[in-house]
């Protein structure tokens, strides 16, 4: 079997979009990648409300917590996704070039938990297959 693509979700926070695109990816990807998540100004924890959400869905959440761009770099990354404006627009330079996509989220903060579900599905339904795709899948 060959090695699971390394794919990077950045979002600006690290608290909510990012991290539910991480382990839907690990989830419904398991072995063919290995999602990393991040922020460029991470917040000081996961959102209550994305927590929820993946656990409603039977998920894992074990172990998140908003990190840091810069803790990843070093990662030898296959692909780059960003799921907000703001990191598309800051999204740092790689040591090598990294392919990229741009798939944009709502962001849910503040919001009830339907809205956090809403979003976890929409991930599950865009970026599973546009990851999917990007990667040769």
């Amino acid at each position: 079997m060959s090695t699971p693509k390394t794919v990077l979700v950045l979002c600006t926070g690290n608290s909510c979009r990012s991290q539910m695109a991480e382990v839907l990816l690990n989830h419904d990807l398991a072995g063919q990648v290995r999602a990393l998540s991040a922020g460029t100004r991470p917040q000081p924890k996961v959102a209550d409300g994305a927590i929820a959400a993946l656990q409603q869905a039977g998920l894992p959440v074990e172990g998140l917590y908003p990190k840091e761009v810069e803790a990843v770099l070093d990662e030898s990354i296959d692909l780059v996704v960003t799921v907000c404006d703001n990191a598309k627009e800051t999204c740092p330079i790689f040591p090598k070039p990294v392919p990229r996509i741009h798939l944009p989220f709502h962001d849910p903060h503040g919001e009830p938990l339907e809205s956090f579900i809403a979003v976890r599905d929409d991930i599950r339904a865009r970026l599973i297959p546009a990851v999917r795709e990007a990667l040769g899948g």
